[in-house]
Parts: C-alpha cells; sequence; structure tokens
C-alpha cells in the first residue's frame, strides 16, 4: 500500500491518507481483515504527525472501512457488498458533480459532456 500526500493539495493531509486507504479497499487491494500500519509507523513512513494519522484512522473508522482492537492494531472492516457498492457510487457521484460544476462554469453543454464521457469511456476500453 503506497500512499502519496501532495503538500500543494487543498485537502488536508488527514483527508488524503484516508482518501487513499478507501479507494484502495474499495478496490479490493485492501481485503477484509488485512492489518494496517499502525499509526506511528504510517506517520514516520509518510512523515507526518502522529495526530494526522491518528485523526485519518478515526474517520475511517467512523465511517465503516477499518476496525481497531485495542494493542492488536487496525485491520480492514468486512465490506457488505451492497454498502460498498453504494459507497462506490457516492465516489463517482461526487466526481460527477465537480465535473458538472465545471462544465456550467465553463458553458459546456450536457450534450457535449456526454459526448466528451461517450468518447473518453471508449478509449478507456481499448
Amino acid at each position: 500500500m503506497q500512499i502519496i500526500i501532495s503538500n500543494n493539495s487543498k485537502q488536508p493531509i488527514y483527508e488524503q491518507i484516508s482518501k487513499q486507504i478507501k479507494q484502495f479497499i474499495l478496490k479490493g487491494i485492501l481485503q477484509e481483515g488485512t492489518s494496517l500500519p499502525s499509526i506511528r509507523l504510517l506517520a514516520k513512513d509518510l512523515q507526518v504527525s502522529v495526530i494526522t494519522t491518528k485523526r485519518a484512522y478515526e474517520e475511517l473508522e467512523r465511517e465503516g472501512f477499518i476496525y481497531s482492537l485495542v494493542g492488536k492494531g487496525s485491520f480492514v472492516s468486512a465490506q457488505n457488498e451492497t454498502l460498498l457498492k453504494e459507497r462506490q457510487h457516492r465516489v463517482v457521484e461526487e466526481k460527477l458533480l465537480e465535473v458538472i460544476e465545471i462544465c456550467k462554469d465553463l458553458n459546456v453543454s450536457k450534450d457535449e459532456l456526454n459526448k466528451m464521457v461517450a468518447i473518453l469511456y471508449k478509449v478507456d476500453d481499448e
């Protein structure tokens, strides 16, 4: 699991960490029961504060992606398939909303956007 932190991002570091771990879980890279690095180890590896990694883990736990056992560490939670699919859709919807706002700001019509999506979707399939 390689987490990449950008100091140029407007997104707080703890959000960057939790977002990337969520993506690893949603993509199946991190499976149920997989042990995550300790908060201290992850902080050291990423060269960030322990408080930052703790906050990322707390957010992941609150959202049900991981669970923690005192003295044992943090682990990937079992993911209900329906809930997992819903979470994946939510991620896509958030990104689409961002794109739609950009299109509105640039006066790109819905038809133009649909054509772009169709073209780009085909490119990915090739």
